[in-house]
């Protein structure tokens, strides 16, 4: 197997005036708070968005650790629905001190292109700022951030600094290249 060079971007932003919102996209979309802890439903989303972009760091994990995780206080899944359909979806994950990060962000394959991922963005990051309003006991957001690379969808890092994040942070590494393992094995959008 042999490595490759992958550049990661970190992007913050640090007030709630620095949310820029995307326009609402035409036709029946709507983002809607996962509020069940479910990890076969975020599994699904997980392997959905991410099988052709190499995510591949939670594939092993278990159910049980996939409902520890999603039953942690303020951890919130936020999906976009096409006309009913899962589109998309975006995890925010409290940290010490008002610090909320958006673990995943991202569109399903058939999904991109339709200006859903700025509405998802603008709407989850307004929900990062607003964090604390539903879960009592985390501190206020003062910083909500994210990372991007070179692996994700050609589009992100434009869509992250069209919502008003800024970079603070760059970093280039070598590591193990790895097939993208679609949502299941196999599988390839034609």
């Amino acid at each position: 197997m042999s490595n490759i060079p992958v550049t990661t971007w970190s992007l913050e932003q640090t007030a709630p005036t620095d949310l820029l919102p995307a326009e609402t996209p035409d036709g029946d979309v709507k983002v809607v708070h996962a509020e069940h802890p479910s990890p076969e439903f975020s599994r699904f989303l997980y392997a959905s968005v991410g099988g052709d972009i190499r995510w591949t760091d939670r594939l092993s994990w278990t159910y049980a650790r996939w409902q520890e995780y999603l039953e942690r206080p303020g951890v919130e899944t936020w999906v976009a629905y096409d006309r009913g359909t899962p589109a998309g979806y975006m995890e925010l994950e409290p940290q010490d001190d008002g610090v909320v990060e958006i673990a995943y962000f991202g569109l399903i394959p058939a999904f991109r292109g339709r200006r859903i991922g700025g509405h998802l963005l603008s709407y989850g990051t307004a929900r990062a700022w607003d964090l604390a309003d539903r879960w009592p006991g985390l501190t206020p957001t003062k910083r909500v951030w994210l990372h991007t690379c070179t692996k994700d969808g050609e589009h992100a890092m434009d869509n992250y600094l069209r919502r008003g994040f800024t970079l603070f942070d760059t970093k280039v590494e070598e590591e193990a290249e790895v097939s993208a393992p679609g949502p299941w094995p196999g599988a390839h959008r034609i």
